[in-house]
């Protein structure tokens, strides 16, 4: 079932969860031990996070370096399968354009199609580890709204190869990221804007958001979000702050900002455990919050954290 009807016939706000493929040589068992507890409360979709190859360097015998390309998380579409197979839950493939060329990417979604799934989440993607700025693959795409574009061509029927004719159609359902305190890239959150309306015009279906721990900015997005003619679901991406550490990563890496008074909290712990009971509490709180705003999904971002995740759920169900 797509994203857009999943919330059009729901009740009631819906849950979701989003997880990392495990690094390569790892099993997957992992990540059925973190969502079997979470599947008691019955989330509506699944999504599965994409991975660009980094470059590393090896070195030689005779003392020189050869450059090697290692995706470190492969997996995504096998996941999908997986997911589906064992939980009869919708699975969410996020397509990213950051080291893939658009035959890659077309690949992909005949895979996916072919699966029977219904929905994915089309998004730029990062830099490379080693690289301060994007990069586009020399066959692919530079910007989401491009990738879009070529998802929605597939909907239609036309592949890249022009000479294919009668070609069967796609169907997918394509979500697209927000950043409610706007993409670090972007000169200003008008501008931010208006490249998300490109996507939405472009054919994406609905948005989920980068993560936020003060809920005014989700809702200051959205409304700026209907002032620019952007009406399809914004959904919430929610994650916890476990550590003290994470106070400086998060914004570091995600360029978001962490309220005051969750910093202060944080800093007064005195150990791990009372550091994610304060995280817990905190998107306790949160949740309650959006759900008095009839928000269409809570997702869930675990990243190696279900037990605190299941213990947020169970406490707002």
């Amino acid at each position: 079932m797509k994203i857009t009807e999943h919330i059009a016939q729901a009740k009631e706000t819906l849950i979701s969860f989003e997880i990392l493929p495990p690094v390569k040589g790892k099993s997957i068992d992992n990540i059925f031990s973190n969502l079997d507890p979470l599947m008691e409360f019955k989330p509506s979709f699944i999504n599965v996070t994409y991975h660009r190859a980094e470059q590393i360097f090896k070195k030689r015998e005779d003392g020189t370096f050869n450059r090697v390309e290692i995706r470190k998380r492969p997996g995504t579409v096998g996941i999908c399968a997986a997911l589906m197979n064992r939980y009869r839950v919708d699975a969410v493939p996020h397509l990213i354009c950051g080291g893939f060329a658009k035959e890659e990417t077309e690949n992909a979604l005949i895979d996916l199609h072919y699966l029977g799934v219904d929905n994915v989440l089309a998004l730029r993607g990062d830099s490379p580890a080693n690289e301060k700025f994007f990069s586009a693959h020399p066959q692919g795409h530079r910007y989401a709204v491009e990738l879009v574009d070529q998802v929605v061509k597939l909907n239609k029927g036309k592949y890249l190869e022009e000479d294919i004719v009668d070609a069967g159609k796609t169907d997918f359902c394509i979500g697209v990221a927000g950043y409610p305190e706007k993409h670090f890239e972007a000169a200003n959150m008008e501008l931010d804007l208006h490249f998300l309306q490109q996507k939405i015009e472009a054919g994406a279906n609905y948005i989920t958001t980068q993560m936020f721990f003060d809920n005014k900015k989700y809702t200051s997005y959205v409304e700026k979000c209907r002032e620019a003619n952007i009406h399809v679901p914004v959904i919430p991406g929610l994650k916890p702050i476990t550590s003290k550490r994470q106070l400086s990563i998060l914004p570091s890496i995600f360029h978001v900002d962490i309220p005051h008074e969750l910093a202060i909290e944080m800093l007064k712990c005195k150990t791990d455990e009372a550091c994610e009971q304060v995280g817990t509490e905190w998107l306790i709180a949160q949740c309650r919050e959006l759900l008095a705003q009839k928000v269409p999904v809570l997702h869930f971002y675990t990243l190696g954290k279900p037990n605190v995740i299941y213990n947020v759920v169970k406490a707002i169900l």
